[in-house]
């Protein structure tokens, strides 16, 4: 890892960033035999109910503007009754534990859905291994300070894990072991205005949220193609891209989302070379804006490290860059399904700055 590092810096790839001391997030057991209501009271003993009622309001108040929150409570609170299971109950039980109100509790999780701006990466290695990180970005400073790393145990085992915010029922990142990892990124500039359309999408049309679709996806597929195949087929409330790796050579994907399927299927392709695939949050065949340069910081530091050095260690380091990490960049997450014990998350207090 410090020769990666000695490198990165002898090429110039590495501007003076400032990262204050990472942290690894608590950690929660979520029973999936316990009935939905109650399955995410383990909460309680770790975050203060008081300050994750504040928290949420706040998480809502910066973005989804007053007037379209109060607008849309009775309209969320007539559509309830249209929320799958098993989130309708997840959502339920938290409201009454939470003591807040489930139509609150429905805006807290839609909130989520229109506001992630990420970098995801997944690389193999000349063994064949393959290896998954991503840094989730969000304007939300109150975020970092709500992260958790999540175990869903199935009789008494692990079935799948990920790394989300309490008071959320969805994953933006997670880890079937010994199948496959999971991240999602936000495609374009999706904006407060389209919570209507995604509402719409949602309830009305029975569309996925993004983010309840990876947990489907953690919890039901077989495989790594079964995982690609639902991740790019079955119908989500707003366009997303979806990061896939997997056990064996040559499993690793970015998944380009529509609404309604898949617009693009982007794979590795190590025998000619491209071993690895960096998707921040524009389509990968057009330039990003002029301002964000995270994709080009990204590959450009992968190129430097080689896959021969590419491992988790080098790739935290790759993700740890200034702008890949960015100052609103809440956590990194590096991961690598053949090895689920290496799953490993740490919150980044301040994000990166750049200092020079």
């Amino acid at each position: 890892m410090v020769q990666s590092v000695v490198l990165l810096l002898l090429l110039g790839l590495v501007p003076v960033v400032l990262c204050r001391a990472e942290f690894v997030p608590p950690t929660v057991n979520i029973s999936l035999d316990e009935d939905p209501e109650v399955r995410w009271m383990p909460l309680l003993k770790i975050f203060d109910i008081e300050y994750l009622k504040k928290a949420g309001a706040e998480v809502i108040d910066t973005t989804v503007p007053k007037w379209v929150h109060h607008a849309i409570i009775p309209v969320v609170a007539a559509l309830e009754k249209y929320v799958p299971q098993p989130y309708a109950g997840e959502i339920r039980g938290m409201a009454s534990y939470f003591g807040g109100s489930i139509s609150d509790v429905i805006i807290l999780n839609f909130a989520y859905e229109i506001s992630a701006f990420c970098t995801s990466i997944v690389a193999q290695d000349k063994n064949g291994h393959v290896y998954h990180g991503r840094n989730l970005d969000y304007p939300h400073d109150v975020l970092r300070n709500l992260t958790i790393d999540i175990i869903f145990l199935k009789n008494g085992e692990v079935a799948y894990r990920g790394t989300s915010f309490a008071g959320y029922v969805g994953l933006w990142t997670g880890q079937s072991p010994n199948k496959f990892t999971i991240s999602g990124d936000q495609r374009g500039t999706e904006h407060w205005w389209n919570w209507w359309k995604n509402v719409v999408s949602a309830f009305l049309l029975q569309r996925s949220p993004v983010s309840w679709l990876v947990r489907e996806t953690l919890a039901e597929a077989e495989n790594f193609q079964d995982a690609v195949m639902r991740l790019s087929k079955i119908p989500i409330i707003t366009g997303v891209y979806y990061i896939v790796g997997g056990v064996r050579a040559g499993e690793g994907v970015v998944i380009t989302r529509d609404r309604a399927g898949p617009a693009d299927i982007w794979p590795l392709d190590p025998v000619n070379g491209e071993w690895f695939r960096v998707e921040t949050n524009f389509d990968h065949w057009r330039p990003p804006p002029a301002r964000d340069h995270r994709r080009d910081a990204a590959k450009k530091a992968l190129n430097a490290t080689g896959q021969d050095h590419i491992n988790m260690d080098t790739l935290y380091q790759v993700l740890s860059l200034y702008p890949v990490c960015n100052r609103i960049t809440v956590y990194t997450t590096t991961m690598s399904a053949a090895t689920p014990e290496k799953y490993k998350t740490l919150v980044r207090p301040q994000g990166c700055i750049k200092t020079d």
